[in-house]
């Protein structure tokens, strides 16, 4: 019997778990693995994880508003080392609990200062637990705008705009900088600058959830193009890091939340709201992976082994994808499988049914969303041609 409360991407990991078939094939959570399917840590964690260690620091508490020289370090990359808002000191920023704390916590300063009834428009689809951070921070008022074309299993760019265009004056949109999730369609920056302009238009409040920057393509400058545009055209979005995927620290819970400010002094009135918001939920953040972080982003010759490190994974789920369609044209499909090799990150909506997806499970043992989103990192050259004979199969 499945737990009561858990997603679907939870639930179908528990289920993955108590299957006994031995070549069994998860394809649901998004955690990288190496081509043995075993947890990776990269070069650049593992250096500094050494060089904390020969530190012998303490294990105090951490300032309210978190590690200040991580926070510093996630901005730049964000933002780029030379942003003039940067320079200026026209952005908050805070230390989150990954990227999931930094949403709540951010949704939870909208909350509080957005005006009451302020609507929210998440992307159809979505990460499944963004509806479930906004509604639980107080938002009632949550919409969606399309996103994904099921017939060009591509983006649905017409659909988007008219979407945020008919959205009421100072919505709250949430966009995904780079490798979207689930779909992992990701607007080009023509589209970009598009949907900039129209949410400029509408006087829209942008906030950015940036999971994979440098994951998605190998290069942070050219992920976080997205986020860097739209302050270029007068946005002041709030921003959402994430240091999971792209550095490996799944369980240390490392984030960052920065707010674009009009001046230096209002990004010092909101930090201080932050730190209320942070003081009565959790007090202090965790201080090890920001310190890993900021050990790692501070020092240049170490950034350079991480950038090495990020563009590996990316690499790798790079092949993966194009595997998995050269494998599947070697079992015998005969169906047009590139969005799979021209979408994008951690997943990929493959566009099979949820019949479809349910025969994989049942009869291969191969395990998915039920709406055909597929997590590449679990692919590997063992079992990508089990994969591909199987959804061949299912999809004759």
């Amino acid at each position: 019997m499945e737990p009561m409360g858990l997603d679907a991407i939870k639930q179908l990991t528990i289920a993955f778990q108590q299957d006994p078939t031995p070549n069994k094939v998860l394809l649901g959570e998004g955690v990288y693995k190496d081509n043995e399917g075993k947890p990776v840590v990269l070069k650049s964690v593992r250096e500094a994880e050494k060089r904390l260690f020969e530190k012998h620091l303490d294990h105090e508490y951490a300032p309210v508003t978190g590690v200040q020289s991580f926070i510093d370090a996630a901005q730049r990359l964000a933002f780029g080392d030379d942003h003039l808002a940067l320079k200026e000191g026209t952005i908050a920023g805070v230390q989150s609990l990954s990227g999931t704390g930094g949403l709540r916590l951010a949704a939870n300063f909208l909350n509080k200062f957005a005006p009451k009834g302020t609507a929210v428009y998440l992307p159809d689809p979505t990460w499944v637990n963004h509806t479930a951070i906004f509604k639980n921070a107080g938002f009632d008022n949550i919409a969606s705008y399309k996103y994904f074309d099921k017939k060009t299993n591509g983006l649905d760019i017409e659909g988007l705009l008219n979407d945020i265009r008919n959205a009421p004056n100072k919505s709250i949109i949430l966009l995904h900088a780079c490798a979207h999730n689930p779909t992992g369609v990701d607007p080009t920056p023509d589209q970009w600058k598009k949907i900039s302009q129209v949410c400029k238009d509408k006087n829209h409040i942008i906030f950015f959830d940036v999971a994979y920057q440098a994951f998605a393509s190998g290069d942070a400058a050219k992920d976080a193009f997205a986020v860097r545009s739209f302050i270029d055209d007068g946005h002041k979005p709030l921003v959402v890091q994430s240091f999971a995927k792209n550095f490996g620290l799944y369980g240390e819970r490392t984030g960052c939340l920065s707010i674009v400010c009009a001046s230096k002094k209002e990004a010092t009135a909101v930090n201080s709201q932050l730190a209320i918001l942070i003081r009565s939920n959790y007090s202090n953040p965790p201080i090890y992976g920001a310190r890993l972080v900021s050990t790692v982003l501070n020092d240049s010759e170490l950034k350079k082994v991480w950038e090495k490190d990020v563009k590996e994974m990316a690499d790798r789920i790079k092949s993966c994808r194009a595997g998995l369609v050269k494998a599947l044209k070697e079992a015998g499909s005969t169906r047009d499988w590139s969005h799979i090799t021209n979408q994008i990150g951690m997943f990929a909506f493959s566009g099979l049914t949820a019949d479809q997806v349910e025969r994989l499970q049942k009869e291969h043992h191969i395990y998915m969303t039920k709406d055909g989103r597929m997590s590449i990192s679990g692919l590997n050259e063992k079992n990508i041609p089990v994969v591909a004979r199987a959804i061949h199969e299912v999809t004759k």
